[in-house]
């Protein structure tokens, strides 16, 4: 099934080179079937591989994961453990499976606020995948948006403090080099999952010209066929840039 469908997504063949998503329903998903939330959250990482997968298959270049928010320490303690707990569990287990697959990781957001057991397999993680080719997968975990946009105006700055950079040169391109995703290309797509319709100070700076797909299915029951429908959808939008076409 999956061969036919890529084939008619790739006729012309306009798949976005970067896709964001806001995984959002895992909570929802679980209480709809009696569970804990801790069971909607596993049940959400096992949907990152299936969205990993797929990103590989449609050929996406970039797949950026909206993972952790810095409101989301503001969760009962219990939440939090539980979701430290499964962070643990992934980057100890499931890296090698990145390396196989040639997929470099590049996790984004606050990592002071993570203890220092997780903050050291972030790290490693990061530097066993960095030969990675095929895809980069960055992932936002204790990340805002509006944070984001203080830290690199906090960098720059220093950097005009220390004159490596003067206040004329200032522009956008040199303000983006500042930010947590300097070295990867602003999304062209972001979806976001569980039928909400908001970025929740997700990407700010760089969400300018994306398009945005929002989708009714909670994060946990997403895979193929949803990311296969963003990108239809997005296929059949023309992106202007706020220029006018014929």
């Amino acid at each position: 099934m999956h061969e036919d469908t890529l084939h008619s997504i790739s006729q012309p063949r306009n798949v976005p080179g970067h896709v964001a998503i806001i995984m959002d329903g895992n909570g929802r998903w679980a209480k709809a079937r009696g569970l804990p939330r801790t069971a909607g959250h596993k049940r959400g990482a096992e949907a990152v591989k299936r969205a990993l997968q797929a990103a590989g298959e449609l050929g996406i270049s970039y797949l950026t994961l909206f993972g952790f928010s810095s409101e989301n320490w503001q969760r009962p303690e219990s939440e939090v453990q539980d979701l430290m707990a499964l962070l643990r569990f992934y980057l100890k287990h499931d890296i090698e499976q990145l390396i196989d697959g040639e997929v470099r990781l590049n996790v984004i957001g606050d990592r002071g606020r993570f203890p220092d057991e997780i903050i050291e397999l972030i790290s490693r993680a990061e530097k066993r995948t960095a030969e990675g080719t095929r895809l980069v997968l960055t992932i936002a975990l204790s990340y805002g948006g509006r944070q984001e946009i203080v830290y690199a105006s906090r960098r720059l700055v220093e950097d005009c403090i220390s004159e490596k950079v003067r206040i004329d040169d200032i522009d956008e391109t040199k303000f983006a080099s500042h930010l947590f995703t300097s070295d990867i290309p602003d999304p062209d797509l972001l979806i976001r999952t569980g039928g909400e319709q908001r970025i929740s100070n997700f990407l700010l700076w760089q969400l300018a010209y994306t398009e945005l797909v929002f989708s009714n299915v909670l994060w946990p029951d997403f895979g193929y066929e949803g990311l296969e429908q963003a990108i239809i959808t997005y296929q059949r939008r023309e992106r202007r840039y706020g220029a006018v076409t014929n």
